[in-house]
């Protein structure tokens, strides 16, 4: 993607927890990317926030649980105000920086429990917007996040959380699992499926992330 023959920049932040696959799951979506016409480059630490980041079109960040300092936050933070675009999916964006609660204004979600094993759930399209454009219902087998979600959201896509003998006073709720939001003049896209390769791979939720990606842009 190019712009007066520019391409756009991207810069993926990834790390934490290894469970999540970070290298490998960010190494699908950066050769996406630069099939794409994006300029990308990768960051395994998150002084990467540090730098100027006016030129960066989109930050892409997969980073499960770890800490930040609250300037990396900040940093982040300021670009997106500024117009970066922000995408991520699955702990490796709402399950980041627990004790940052100006991360989280800007995710628009935090993880908070998922059943000890994999479920099979239905995911439902609710809005019209092109990261979804075009989408069903559709089931992935893989973990159920329950999360706190931000009611500023535009939620796209959502489940019923299913029974959980862990939480059963909480029965069914109807959970988010696909949002976008705006922090500033940045756009933001969140989706929480994402747990391993496998769940990337399904149709639905490739198209929801890379168009995600798309829109979140600058």
């Amino acid at each position: 993607m190019a712009v007066n023959g520019l391409s756009k920049r991207a810069l993926f932040v990834r790390g934490g927890w290894a469970g999540h696959e970070p290298v490998a799951a960010t190494d699908r979506y950066a050769a996406f990317l630069r099939g794409s016409g994006y300029s990308v480059t990768t960051s395994q630490t998150l002084d990467a926030y540090l730098d100027d980041l006016s030129e960066v079109d989109l930050i892409v960040q997969c980073w499960t649980m770890g800490q930040a300092t609250e300037e990396q936050v900040a940093g982040l933070s300021a670009a997106v105000r500024a117009g970066t675009g922000f995408a991520g999916w699955h702990g490796g964006v709402v399950d980041s920086f627990r004790d940052r609660p100006a991360y989280h204004l800007l995710t628009g979600g935090q993880f908070v429990h998922h059943p000890k094993e994999f479920v099979r759930y239905e995911v439902r399209v609710v809005a019209d917007h092109p990261a979804v454009a075009g989408l069903g219902a559709f089931e992935v087998f893989t973990e159920q996040y329950y999360v706190h979600a931000d009611p500023g959201n535009q939620v796209l896509a959502v489940t019923n959380y299913l029974d959980d003998p862990d939480l059963p006073w909480v029965g069914n709720p109807v959970m988010p699992v696909t949002w976008v939001r705006r922090h500033g003049a940045g756009r933001v896209f969140v989706t929480t499926i994402g747990h391993r390769l496998a769940d990337l791979e399904v149709p639905e939720v490739d198209s929801m992330i890379t168009r995600g990606m798309a829109w979140a842009t600058r």
